[in-house]
């Protein structure tokens, strides 16, 4: 057992115990957060306003970032913090801007080789810079609240508890695929896509240490295909954004009901990126990041002296 869970792991860090709470933390979040969105709305918003009310409706994730925010007055969890500093190996401008990359290069292929292919047709529609900065922003609030939970809170939770990363990669991997389960359009491809890109997002925290990358990753996917192209993001079309939805039909890189996200190339193309991130990582012999080994290592050296 002394080989499987470690000593910094804590009663909270049980896998059931850390995923409910880590599901506590969604749900209050989101309660917040709609409940502080619902007070700049109006009932005819989207028809209205529909750039403001995509952005409030990616804003009400805020409330998952404050809700996670509150998790740090135990003292127990602030160590976590050391996922979120900028370092010289993956949080700072590099990994950032692989982040951007990889999520914008990725769903652009999957939707390039979808027109290619004329499983969709799309059309310019509105052309406002400023409006799509200011909602890609919106988008990162969204994107980095589930990043938070899952590949900040959840996983370092399970990397806390349990030696083997396996179970802080799929433990947060089934999460985050769980929180997709009810969304409109899901299918099998879905489910394997956001599996998928959740093992990818763990890969470059483990051996990248790069969540704030993760985060812009994820960003940037939802973005490119619910704000650039217009297509449904995780089965939720966008009332505005640059190009339009004509005409669509079940292909190898796109899925009418739950868009990109739920075919098969998706899947392919996430896969290759995966991959290729842990051969390279392997190549450069770049060694896990592990923000408990100090902290292990001291409960064991206390207890080998209490021993001697």
């Amino acid at each position: 057992m002394k080989k499987f869970i470690r000593k910094t792991g804590t009663f909270t860090d049980i896998i059931v115990i850390a995923a409910l709470a880590a599901f506590l933390i969604v749900l209050a979040g989101q309660l917040l957060g709609d409940a502080l969105m619902n007070m700049l709305s109006t009932p005819n918003l989207q028809e209205e306003n529909p750039a403001l009310a995509i952005s409030l409706q990616y804003l009400s994730f805020i409330g998952i970032w404050i809700v996670l925010a509150l998790t740090l007055v135990f003292p127990k969890n602030r160590p976590m913090l050391k996922a979120l500093r900028p370092n010289s190996t993956g949080n700072n401008l590099g990994g950032c801007l692989l982040g951007l990359l990889l999520g914008f290069g990725m769903n652009a292929f999957c939707v390039v080789m979808s027109i290619l292919r004329k499983d969709i047709a799309i059309s310019l529609w509105y052309v406002e810079p400023l409006k799509l900065f200011l909602i890609f922003l919106a988008v990162f609030i969204q994107s980095g609240a589930e990043e938070l939970v899952c590949r900040w809170y959840l996983y370092q939770k399970l990397a806390r508890r349990y030696r083997s990363p396996l179970v802080a990669f799929i433990g947060n991997a089934v999460f985050f695929t769980a929180l997709h389960l009810a969304n409109p359009g899901i299918n099998i491809f879905g489910m394997a896509q956001i599996a998928l890109i959740a093992l990818l997002f763990s890969v470059m925290i483990y051996y990248y240490d790069c969540l704030w990358g993760a985060m812009l990753l994820h960003t940037a996917w939802n973005f490119t295909q619910n704000l650039i192209f217009g297509l449904p993001n995780s089965g939720i079309v966008s009332p505005y954004s640059l190009f339009h939805l004509d005409a669509a039909s079940n292909g190898f890189f796109f899925n009418p009901g739950f868009g990109v996200e739920g075919s098969a190339g998706a899947c392919v193309i996430i896969t290759i990126v995966l991959i290729v991130m842990v051969v390279i990582a392997k190549k450069k012999n770049l060694k896990p990041v592990d923000i408990w080994a100090e902290q292990e290592a001291e409960l064991e050296a206390k207890e080998a002296q209490a021993q001697a």
